[in-house]
C-alpha cells in the first residue's frame, strides 16, 4: 500500500489515513484545520487520537521534509518535459532527491507504506539487497546456483528455469496438491484484517476452487509470497503438520503407480537412445521397447519394499488389522530415529479416523496406526469419518462423510447425546466439538453428531467389552495381544461381546459366505453343494454353488486354517449367510479364546509373578489345544557329479527307519512322525575323484548310478512331532514322474470329477423338472413307446421311461417343441463345457512344473 505526498515550495502535504498511524510516535505536533493540537510531538498515537482525527475530518496534513526522508519510493519518478528518470522505484527518499524533485517541478510522489509493527518492508528490502537488475540476469544467477561451473548459455538458462515450476514434464502438483494449494493460497473467505494490497490481488485473481493446472503460474507464486509476508506481519495461521488435513494416505495403488512410472521413464530413455543411433532404420516398435525395466520395478516394489509386508495371519483379527494399517514409515516417510514426539502424539483430528489406542509399544509407537472402525479415504487420500446430519436439533438418518479439513467448520455432538423418541436432542447444553475443541452448545447450534460411540477406535479395540473402564495403556496392550491369540481346536464364541465379533469374522474372509440363497443339497467335511433358488439364477447359468472348504492348511505363521460346515442337508439358506466356520470363528462369530471361570487368589505361591494355574480338566477337554502346521521342503538338484535322486533305496538305513516311506521314497499321508524320522529319502552323489570326460559320457549313455552316494534325506527337525497331512511333488518338465506323483494327480482329478458330476447332476435334475412341466398335458405328434398322434402326454407315461428319451417326444405345439429343443441343446452344451473344463484341468496337472534352474524335483511335506 502507498502513502501519497503533495510537494510544494510552501510545504509538503501528506494525504492522511489515520488508522495507519496507530502505535507510531509523533515526530511533530498534529494540528487540525482550526489549529487545535490533536497529538503532541513525541507522544505515541493511540486509538483515541485516531478517532479524534477522523472526527476533525483531517484528510491532509502539512509535514516537514524530515517526515519523508528515509521512506521508499513506490514508482519511477520521471521529468515530463525531458523524459529523464529522476528516481527509480524502491529508491530511498533523501534530502538531495527532494531538492532535485522540487527543482524539476514534481508535484506528487507515492511512497511504500511500512511500519515496524504489522507492515514490514520485506519485499522492498529484499529487492534492495538483490544485485540482479532484470529477469535474464536473475535467471543466470539462479542457473549459477543450481549448476555451478557450467557455462550459462541462454537456452540452458531458460530450460532450467522453466523446468523448476512451469514444465509439465518436470513438475506436477497433482490433483491433491492443487486442491490443497488453492485452499491455502486463495482463501474462499477473506478476513477483515487482510490488507488492501492483498485484497486487490484476490479481487483480480478471483475464486480458484479446487481445480487448476499441475504447474505453477506467476499468480500462484505471488499468492504464496503474499501469505508468507502476512505471516511475518503476524496475521494468518501457521499450518499444523500433524493435522490429518495435511497428512494423506498413499494407498498401494498409488505407490505401485509411482514405481510403474519410474519403470516407464527408464524404458523411454532406452528407446530415445536407440532411436538416436545411426542404424535406427526399419525398426519395429517391438525391437525398440524392452519391458524388463517396468517388470523389474514392479517386482522390486512388491518383493523388497518396506511397505510390502508378509501378512500376519495368526488369526482372523491379526489379518484384518494388518490390512487396515496406516504407517508413517517407509520410502517418502519418516524414520524412527528422526520422528519426534509431536508426530507420534494423538491429534484432535484423529477422532473417528485413526485409532488413539491401537499402536505398537516401542520405537514405532505412534508411527504405525490403525484405521478407526468407520474411517475411509476420499479421492484425494484424506481420511474421512461418517456423521449423522442434525437439522433443527433433530438427528436425521442422513449420513455424510467429512474429512479433517471440513470437520472443523461444523458443530458435532457425541453419539451418546440423549435423544427423545423422535430423535430430538433433549439436553439444554450438549457436549460438542467445534474447531477441534470441546465446547457446550445449545441443541439448535448442533449440525452433526457421531454415528456410534465405537467410531473412535479400531476393530481390535472395539472387540474389548467395557473398553471405557480400561486404563488407556492396558487397553493398548489388550488390543495388541488379541492379535497374538492362536486359533483353538474347539473355538467358543464369547459370552460377553461388543457386537463387532460377527462383522469382524465375516469381513476377514475366514468364514465361507453364501453367494446366493438356496437349499443345501449335500454336505461333507470338504465341500458344501447348494441348489440355488430359481429367482437368483441367471438364464444359462448353472443353478448350483459348490463351496470347497479349506482343510488343515498352513497359515503364514504356521497356525492352522480349517473350515467346518455349520449347515445341514436340506437346510434353506439366504444370500450372505455363514455356511462354514473358519479358524477362530464359532457360528460366524470371532472366537479368539475360551469362556473360562477365573479366580483371582493366591494359591500356595504357585501363581508367583506371571504364573497362572489351570485345572486338569482344561487340558483334558482340549480347551486351549491348538494345531501348528510346519511345511518342510526338499529339492533334488542336478550336480556336477550327477543328479540327486529321491528314492527309498538308501544304504546304511535299517528297514525300521524306512517303514514310513512308500516305494518312491516319500512318506505316506497319515504317518505319525517324531524328531529325526526320515520324511523323504534322498541320495546325493559324492565324488572322491573328479570323473574323466570319457567316464562322464559312459555314465550319461548307460545311466549308471554314481558308485559313491551320501544320504541327504529330509528328516523331522528336533522338537517337532506330529502327523503328515499332505505331500506335494513338483517335477520339472521332461522328467518322468514317480508313482507317488501320479497318484497325487489322480486324486486331484478324482475330486474335480466329483465336483463336476455334482454340478451336472443338479443341472440335469433342474432341466428335467422344467421339461416335465413343459410336456405334461401337451398333445403329442408321436414319440417312444408307441405314443399315438394326438394323445396327451401324462406323468405316468413319462415316469415309465428313461429321462433322456423325453426329448424324442414330438409335440404338436411348435412353440413348446422349440422350447424342448432349446432345453436339449442347453443340456448338451453344459456337458460339453464340463468335459472341456475337465480336460483343461487334466492338462494343467499333467504338464511339468516351473522350478528354479538346476532343480529337477521338489517335495513339500
Amino acid at each position: 500500500d502507498f502513502d501519497t505526498f503533495q510537494l510544494a515550495k510552501s510545504g509538503n502535504q501528506f494525504e492522511l489515513v489515520p488508522e495507519r498511524l496507530r502505535g507510531e510516535v509523533a515526530r511533530f505536533d498534529f494540528v487540525d484545520k482550526t489549529g487545535k493540537t490533536i497529538v503532541q510531538k513525541d507522544k505515541r498515537i493511540t486509538g483515541k487520537h485516531i478517532r479524534d482525527m477522523e472526527a476533525a475530518g483531517m484528510k491532509r496534513m502539512a509535514v516537514p521534509d524530515e517526515f519523508l526522508i528515509g521512506r521508499t519510493l513506490a514508482h519511477n519518478v520521471i521529468n515530463k518535459e525531458s523524459g529523464e528518470i529522476l528516481a527509480n522505484a524502491n529508491d530511498e527518499v533523501t534530502e538531495p532527491l527532494l531538492a532535485k524533485l522540487s527543482e524539476a517541478g514534481i508535484e506528487t510522489i507515492k511512497t511504500v507504506y511500512t511500519n515496524d509493527l504489522d507492515q514490514g518492508a520485506y519485499i522492498s528490502q529484499t529487492l534492495k539487497i538483490d544485485e540482479t537488475a532484470d529477469q535474464s540476469a536473475a535467471r543466470v544467477a539462479i542457473y549459477r546456483m543450481m549448476r555451478p561451473g557450467e557455462p550459462p548459455t541462454e537456452d540452458a538458462v531458460e530450460t532450467l528455469f522453466n523446468g523448476l515450476f512451469y514444465s509439465e514434464d518436470r513438475y506436477d502438483l497433482s490433483a491433491v496438491g492443487r486442491m490443497k494449494f488453492n485452499r491455502r493460497a486463495y482463501p474462499e473467505k477473506i478476513e477483515e484484517k487482510t490488507p488492501a494490497w492483498l485484497r486487490r490481488f484476490y479481487a483480480r485473481v478471483g475464486p480458484q476452487g479446487a481445480e487448476g493446472l499441475g504447474t505453477l503460474s506467476n499468480d500462484d507464486i505471488l499468492a504464496v509470497v503474499g501469505i508468507l509476508v502476512e505471516l511475518r506481519n503476524g496475521r494468518g495461521e501457521i499450518d499444523d503438520i500433524d493435522h490429518l488435513g495435511n497428512r494423506r494416505v498413499r494407498s498401494v495403488g498409488e505407490l505401485a503407480e509411482n514405481q510403474f512410472r519410474a519403470g516407464l521413464v527408464r524404458v523411454e530413455r532406452a528407446v530415445k537412445e536407440r532411436l538416436s543411433q545411426a542404424e535406427s532404420e526399419n525398426l519395429m516398435p517391438h525391437d525398440l521397447i524392452n519391458a524388463k525395466p517396468i517388470s523389474a520395478a514392479i517386482k522390486e516394489f512388491f518383493g523388497s519394499s518396506q511397505l510390502s509386508q508378509f501378512m500376519d495371519q495368526t488369526n482372523p483379527l491379526s489379518e484384518i488389522t494388518h490390512k487396515r494399517r496406516v504407517s508413517a514409515l517407509g520410502p517418502g516417510g519418516l524414520t524412527r530415529e528422526r520422528a519426534g514426539f509431536e508426530v507420534r502424539d494423538v491429534h484432535p483430528t484423529h477422532y473417528g479416523r485413526v485409532c488413539p489406542i491401537e499402536t505398537p509399544e516401542g520405537p514405532n509407537i505412534g508411527l504405525i496406526n490403525s484405521l478407526a472402525l468407520y474411517a475411509r479415504t476420499n479421492r484425494y487420500g484424506f481420511l474421512e469419518t461418517p456423521y449423522r446430519k442434525v437439522k433443527d436439533s433433530k438427528a436425521t438418518n442422513e449420513i455424510n462423510y467429512l474429512s479433517a479439513i471440513e470437520e472443523g467448520n461444523y458443530v458435532i455432538a457425541q453419539a451418546n447425546a440423549s435423544l427423545d423418541k423422535g430423535g430430538k436432542l433433549t439436553d439444554t447444553l450438549v457436549s460438542c466439538r467445534f474447531k477441534n475443541e470441546f465446547e457446550l452448545k445449545s441443541p439448535e447450534e448442533v449440525q452433526y453428531m457421531d454415528v456410534a460411540p465405537s467410531q473412535i477406535v479400531s476393530v481390535a479395540a472395539s472387540l474389548i467389552p467395557f473398553l471405557e473402564h480400561d486404563d488407556a495403556n492396558r487397553a493398548l496392550m489388550g488390543s495388541n495381544m488379541q492379535r497374538q491369540a492362536v486359533p483353538c481346536l474347539r473355538p467358543e464364541k464369547p459370552l460377553v461381546g461388543t457386537g463387532v465379533e460377527r462383522t469382524a469374522a465375516i469381513d476377514s474372509g475366514t468364514c465361507v459366505i453364501a453367494l446366493r440363497g438356496g437349499v443345501v443339497d449335500y454336505v461333507d467335511a470338504n465341500r458344501i453343494v447348494v441348489r440355488v433358488n430359481d429367482d437368483e439364477t441367471v438364464a444359462g447359468d448353472v443353478g448350483v454353488d459348490i463351496y470347497k472348504l479349506t482343510k488343515y492348511t498352513r497359515s503364514n505363521q504356521n497356525t492352522n486354517i480349517n473350515q467346518r460346515p455349520i449347515v445341514k442337508q436340506s437346510e434353506r439358506i439366504a444370500k450372505g449367510d455363514v455356511v462354514a466356520d473358519g479358524a477362530s470363528t464359532d457360528l460366524g462369530e470371532l472366537a479368539l479364546g475360551q469362556n473360562m471361570m477365573v479366580a483371582f487368589m493366591p494359591w500356595n505361591g504357585y501363581n508367583f509373578e506371571d504364573s497362572i494355574l489351570i485345572s486338569e480338566r482344561v487340558v483334558g477337554e482340549d480347551r486351549f489345544t491348538s494345531i501348528h502346521i510346519e511345511e518342510l521342503t526338499v529339492v533334488a538338484r542336478d550336480t556336477k557329479l550327477g543328479p540327486e535322486e529321491i528314492t527309498r533305496d538308501i544304504s546304511n538305513l535299517s528297514e525300521a527307519q524306512l517303514v514310513r516311506l512308500d516305494e518312491s521314497g516319500i512318506v505316506y499321508i497319515g504317518a505319525e512322525v517324531e524328531a529325526g524320522d526320515v520324511l523323504v529319502g534322498k541320495v546325493t552323489p559324492k565324488g572322491e575323484t573328479q570323473l574323466t570326460p570319457e567316464e562322464k559320457l559312459l555314465r550319461a549313455i548307460f545311466g549308471e548310478k554314481a558308485s559313491d552316494v551320501k544320504d541327504t534325506s529330509l528328516r523331522v527337525p528336533s522338537g517337532i512331532s506330529g502327523t503328515v497331512i499332505d505331500v506335494q511333488v513338483f517335477t520339472r518338465e521332461g522328467i518322468e514322474r514317480d508313482k507317488r506323483s501320479q497318484s497325487i494327480i489322480e486324486d486331484e482329478l478324482k475330486r474335480y470329477k466329483t465336483d463336476l458330476a455334482d454340478q451336472m447332476r443338479i443341472v440335469e435334475s433342474d432341466t428335467f423338472e422344467r421339461l416335465e412341466r413343459l410336456l405334461t398335458n401337451k398333445t403329442a405328434n408321436g414319440g417312444p413307446k408307441r405314443l399315438a398322434k394326438g394323445a396327451k402326454v401324462t406323468k405316468d407315461y413319462l415316469t415309465g421311461m428313461e429321462r433322456y428319451d423325453w426329448f424324442d417326444i414330438r409335440l404338436a405345439n411348435e412353440e413348446a417343441a422349440a422350447q424342448v429343443e432349446g432345453l436339449k441343446e442347453s443340456l448338451a452344451q453344459k456337458r460339453r463345457e464340463f468335459d472341456a473344463m475337465f480336460e483343461a484341468k487334466r492338462k494343467k496337472l499333467t504338464q511339468g512344473d516351473e522350478l528354479p534352474p538346476g532343480v529337477l524335483k521338489m517335495v513339500k511335506v
